[in-house]
């Protein structure tokens, strides 16, 4: 298939989709459409285990779609597909790029549509059958359609002389459904990579392209050297004095110091927030320093050894935070929230490990962010596969924490073993319960490529 028929193709296949449908299972179906096209028409370039691995994650997020048909689980889906894309088409670059080149696609595809002689192909038309077949069928059936469209809006009588019934058709949903469809698979299927792209992409590679340049590099130009490597083991050998004190007051008011109930959720929050905050500023420091000649200077070992030093701090740091989140969780149960706050340290344990990595293999900073990507990316994949509304749910009736009744009607997927232990506990949700009730009623009497499947498997509530 040429690129202008995959974009008409699918297209088409969108409209049917999605006229007159909520989004749901028809978003699932397109994303297997589009994964399904990838994996045929250009099979020869699945040149690498990671072709593979993105199919099989494109059609697992398709299938979490169709179950959960929430935010997460859609960002997931398209994710996997348009990464699926780019690694196909675009093998050469890094990662990193899908970012920004999807983001300008998504403003220059509204111009690039009208430059029709872009992704259209020149084709005289040189037998007289396809000439009569054109003239005399094909444009005159067009316009007929289209003005037949217009008439039988403007006339119930009119419609059914032609075909016994109301045309029952929403003319502006249709053009803005096929106009949309048109704007997306153009921009998948003919998407533009400026130049600059190609040209700067050796800036995101692993490794250091000329080290004998990178040698020389300075961080600070008015300072030679030597007074700059000076400058750094000094600035880390105070920031590895002022952790280790910070990690002694903040295990003492984490573990020792007593703290008002009331007080204690705030208090664990804001001393979160700043172990996040100060975790992403070391990693920055690492990169500051690192990012050029210090990786190939031989009198930098005293630099990074210190480096080293605060990388394993902070990863005490880290840890500790865990040990607090995870007695906080048994004071008070799981939440989202607190889900969201192990997510994140175990990315940053990654990332420290990376930065550590990083040093010892003499790695460019853009070596950590390539990896972070997919690694960000697994995490995306994990929460949308995974039901965290039920692990919570039966979590807190495990531990009997965190059990009132209009949290629990605010999680999600976790109706059948809520209306369990709501019935068996006698509870009441409130405001909350009926309008998680009224919800699930809507899902479920939605059409059947508006639904999200895990809501057709619950019974009615009795």
């Amino acid at each position: 298939m040429k690129k202008h028929q995959f974009i008409f193709v699918c297209s088409l296949i969108f409209t049917l989709l999605f006229y007159d449908q909520s989004v749901g299972l028809n978003m699932s179906i397109f994303g297997l459409v589009l994964t399904g096209f990838i994996c045929y028409f250009f099979q020869d370039r699945f040149t690498s285990r990671t072709h593979l691995v993105l199919v099989v994650t494109s059609v697992l997020s398709c299938i979490s779609f169709a179950w959960y048909g929430d935010f997460v689980s859609f960002l997931a889906l398209a994710l996997s597909v348009c990464f699926l894309q780019f690694k196909t088409q675009e093998k050469e670059l890094k990662i990193l790029q899908v970012f920004p080149i999807a983001f300008i696609n998504g403003i220059t595809s509204l111009g690039r549509m009208l430059m029709f002689r872009q992704w259209l192909p020149k084709r005289e038309v040189k037998s007289n059958f396809a000439k009569k077949l054109i003239a005399y069928f094909v444009i005159p059936t067009v316009f007929v359609t289209l003005f037949f469209t217009v008439y039988a809006f403007g006339s119930d009588h009119f419609s059914s002389l032609f075909t016994d019934y109301t045309l029952d058709l929403n003319i502006w949903q249709l053009i803005l459904i096929t106009l949309l469809g048109f704007y997306i698979s153009f921009t998948f299927w003919n998407y533009w990579v400026p130049e600059v792209f190609y040209e700067k992409n050796s800036l995101l590679a692993n490794d250091f392209q000329d080290e004998n340049a990178i040698r020389n590099d300075r961080t600070f130009s008015f300072l030679d050297i030597d007074f700059e490597r000076k400058s750094g083991e000094i600035t880390l050998f105070l920031l590895n004095v002022l952790i280790l004190v910070f990690i002694v007051t903040y295990n003492y008011e984490q573990f020792f110091e007593v703290v008002e109930k009331s007080k204690l959720s705030a208090a664990t929050h804001e001393r979160v927030n700043a172990v996040i905050f100060s975790i992403v500023m070391a990693v920055g420091v690492i990169m500051f320093y690192f990012k050029g000649g210090f990786n190939f200077d031989e009198k930098a070992n005293g630099l990074k050894k210190l480096s080293k030093i605060w990388i394993l701090l902070n990863g005490i740091l880290i840890i500790c935070t865990l040990i607090k989140n995870s007695e906080y969780v048994s004071f008070f149960g799981l939440t989202y929230k607190r889900l969201g706050v192990y997510a994140f340290l175990v990315l940053a344990i990654i990332g420290l490990f990376f930065t550590f990595l990083k040093i010892t293999k003499q790695k460019a900073n853009a070596y950590l962010f390539n990896r972070m990507v997919w690694y960000f990316y697994g995490t995306i994949l994990l929460c949308s596969y995974v039901n965290w509304g039920n692990l919570i749910m039966n979590y807190n009736i495990s531990v009997n924490k965190g059990v009132e009744p209009m949290f629990l009607s605010s999680l999600n997927f976790n109706d059948e073993v809520r209306r369990n232990y709501f019935l068996l506990q006698h509870l009441d949700g409130g405001d909350k319960e009926v309008s998680r009730e009224e919800n699930i009623e809507d899902y479920k009497e939605k059409s059947f490529l508006s639904k999200a499947l895990y809501y057709e498997m619950l019974s009615k509530n009795k």
